[in-house]
């Protein structure tokens, strides 16, 4: 038998605090409330070893908080699991 580790609970009120979706803007894609900067750019540019201090400085609207809702978004979108019919 195989042990299933339970989900991490994600903190799902952090995410709608700071993430928003609105067809007006970007086009529909997830941005920071307040902001045309998208979840995608947030993370991208952790990946490319912008500290939050740095985005921060670039970005003044978006703060760690902002920046940890951008991760809690993405791991969110990563646990969901599509079954095909």
């Amino acid at each position: 038998m195989v042990a299933q580790l339970p989900l991490p609970l994600l903190d799902t009120a952090a995410i709608t605090a700071h993430i928003e979706l609105n067809p007006q803007v970007r086009f529909g894609k997830p941005v920071v409330k307040g902001t045309r900067t998208t979840v995608a750019e947030v993370l991208e540019m952790l990946a490319n070893d912008m500290s939050a201090a740095d985005i921060q400085e670039d970005f003044p609207a978006i703060g760690p908080a902002q920046i940890r809702a951008c991760l809690l978004y993405a791991a969110y979108k990563e646990s969901i699991v599509l079954l095909a019919a």
